[in-house]
């Protein structure tokens, strides 16, 4: 994933982008204040995809304010996390926008075309377990990847994982969601030659404390190539598994 300022710098060289319209956009400040937020204008200066919004604890009218912000500021496709139902019907007015309740998660400006150097994975071990698993599958598709889906594969009934080791050896990262004992992502990083990216969730019962047991077995992995996020953050892994889904050879 090449950076705006790459970019920017590469129409410097071949021609496309003047000078002076490449310092302006250099010269834009690194953040805007608005009060309650500061809104990072940078970030894909820097990183190579704009801030995102997180919208659990922020007031429907913050959550506004935030995204008119970034939409003046020239930001036109902007991801929103743990969007709240109230908070989501405020924005429901833009025709841009798109609301999906089970991840909890909103976007404004649509999804773009893949431009990913493989496929992204998103498996999990239960149905329980697809509503952190669309988030990172959302949000990879929002990154501009591939995302292939393999819901309900659970180590319980391990012949329906192995009906599907065509598309797990075809992935380029795989991400494996699960609660009660969180054994899928071992299994997955026993089959796969890629990047396993293991999400431990809350789904299980007292036991499982909350996803932490889930979290011990997948940060015990004997499996190499395993990863491990924090508890219910798919936001986390899709993300992660967009930058190494992006990577270039730096020299």
């Amino acid at each position: 994933m090449k950076t705006d300022v790459k970019k920017l710098l590469e129409g410097v060289r071949d021609g496309s982008v003047p000078v002076e319209e490449a310092l302006l956009k250099l010269k834009l400040e690194p953040y805007e204040d608005i009060g309650y937020a500061k809104i990072d204008l940078h970030r894909p200066i820097r990183q190579g995809a704009a801030e995102v919004i997180y919208g659990a604890g922020k007031t429907p009218e913050q959550i506004s304010g935030i995204v008119n912000a970034m939409l003046r500021r020239g930001q036109n496709r902007i991801l929103i996390t743990r969007l709240p139902q109230e908070a989501a019907e405020t924005l429901a007015e833009s025709a841009a926008f798109r609301y999906y309740p089970e991840a909890k998660l909103g976007i404004i400006g649509g999804m773009p075309a893949p431009d990913g150097i493989g496929v992204v994975t998103v498996a999990t071990g239960g149905t329980s377990d697809i509503p952190v698993a669309e988030e990172a599958a959302l949000t990879a598709e929002f990154f501009g990847n591939e995302v292939t889906r393999l819901y309900d594969v659970g180590v319980a009934g391990l012949h329906r994982l192995l009906s599907h080791t065509e598309e797990i050896m075809k992935s380029s990262v795989i991400i494996a969601v699960a609660g009660m004992e969180g054994a899928l992502a071992s299994v997955i990083g026993g089959l796969a030659d890629c990047p396993v990216i293991a999400v431990p969730t809350s789904v299980g019962y007292g036991a499982s404390f909350g996803g932490v047991s889930a979290l011990l077995a997948m940060l015990n992995s004997c499996a190499g190539g395993v990863s491990v996020v924090n508890i219910d953050n798919g936001f986390g892994a899709g993300n992660l598994a967009s930058k190494i889904n992006h990577m270039e050879a730096k020299r």
